[in-house]
């Protein structure tokens, strides 16, 4: 499926899944971890003071730190198609990957075919199941309550001025999501159990796209204000067992009329927008 210039692809296992995002070459890359649990890979390559600033794919997956195997997949994908970083000895394609901790680590977690899989279903041009499909297949959220109530995977839109925002996002919080009121959508009292039963068996992970032509450091920004969209959307968001991170992509098609902070603004809402819409959708 389309998202801007970019395409998106699941693979649904059982109760595990990958989402894989496939930007156009020359993308431009940031994101920020806040939460204090995260599973990701080549997270540190994103900073701006890093010296590679395009992002060739970015894998969100199941099944934790197993689940980061996925990249593999994407990876020999787009090796095959000779797309990646230039080097003297060929193109090694950037894949950014961020994992949710779902049951699959206790059986079989999303591995290299399930991220070819996901690849391959996104340059076929398949529609993006949302919902409990792709990474948010096994998610849910609500358990600083000590109870489960579903996640998943959602996607929002939204426009800043010529430029385009759209986010993806698969919500396994450790908190509860929010309405545009504030309230709990599965509601219920506040029965607070810290760390029950494990702790650390959460993540909200989530990329954000504009067209917009952007800088590595404006799309670190960008993902900044991805986190303040969780901070709306989730209560409590970011906490000690999350690993709660975002990707900012921009593809820049749009290079006139941007307002950066305006550009901020919006995708602050947009991805309220896609927490919400990720335990909404049926």
């Amino acid at each position: 499926m389309q998202l801007l210039s970019a395409h998106a692809g699941n693979w649904t296992g059982d109760g595990t899944g990958v989402t894989v995002v496939l930007p156009p070459p020359g993308t431009v890359g940031s994101g920020e971890v806040r939460g204090g649990a995260p599973a990701t890979r080549e997270f540190d390559l994103l900073h701006p003071s890093r010296t590679v600033d395009r992002v060739d794919a970015v894998v969100l997956s199941g099944g934790s730190a197993f689940g980061l195997a996925a990249a593999d997949g994407v990876m020999t994908v787009l090796r095959e198609r000779g797309l990646g970083f230039p080097t003297p000895l060929g193109p090694v394609p950037i894949v950014v990957g961020m994992s949710i901790f779902d049951a699959s680590v206790a059986g079989t977690p999303p591995s290299a075919g399930s991220g070819r899989a996901a690849t391959l279903a996104a340059l076929r041009g398949d529609e993006l199941a949302v919902g409990t499909a792709g990474a948010g297949a096994g998610a849910t959220t609500g358990k600083w309550r000590g109870r489960l109530a579903r996640g998943g995977l959602g996607r929002a839109d939204g426009r800043a001025g010529p430029a385009r925002v759209t986010a993806l996002a698969v919500v396994n919080a450790w908190g509860d999501v929010l309405t545009p009121a504030g309230e709990p959508v599965f509601g219920g009292p506040e029965t607070y159990q810290p760390a029950v039963p494990f702790g650390r068996d959460n993540t909200t992970i989530a990329v954000v796209l504009t067209d917009a032509r952007l800088g590595k450091a404006d799309c670190h920004l960008l993902a900044q204000s991805g986190h303040t969209g969780f901070a709306r959307a989730l209560h409590p968001a970011h906490s000690r067992y999350d690993g709660d991170a975002v990707v900012a992509l921009a593809t820049g098609e749009v290079t006139d009329g941007v307002d950066l902070d305006l550009l901020r603004a919006v995708t602050a809402e947009v991805m309220a927008e896609a927490i919400r819409a990720a335990v909404t959708h049926p």
